[in-house]
């Protein structure tokens, strides 16, 4: 490449030439600002409560567990068979 070139060019768009900034008016400082919409606040209200909620019911654990301690925990056959054989097509398809 040569420099003489780059030189001449230079000259002719006068890129050699120093800019100064030039300075501007004072601006004001920009803040950020969200909001959350009311549907968004009840969302987050309805999944604190699902968080909070217990993952055992212990009532209903201690109701069953009386029950078949006592021996009046009953279970149907005919129900027994049904839970089991839809557990099953789950399974296999």
């Amino acid at each position: 490449m040569r420099i003489d070139a780059f030189n001449a060019v230079s000259q002719i768009y006068g890129t050699n030439a120093k800019l100064k900034a030039q300075a501007t008016g004072k601006t004001e400082k920009a803040t950020d600002k969200v909001e959350i919409s009311q549907a968004g606040k009840d969302i987050q209200i309805a999944k604190k409560a699902v968080k909070d909620a217990p993952d055992i019911r212990e009532d209903k654990v201690a109701e069953l567990k009386a029950a078949i301690k006592n021996g009046t925990y009953k279970v149907s056959d005919e129900s027994f068979a049904e839970k089991l054989l839809k557990a099953y097509d789950s399974i296999v398809d």
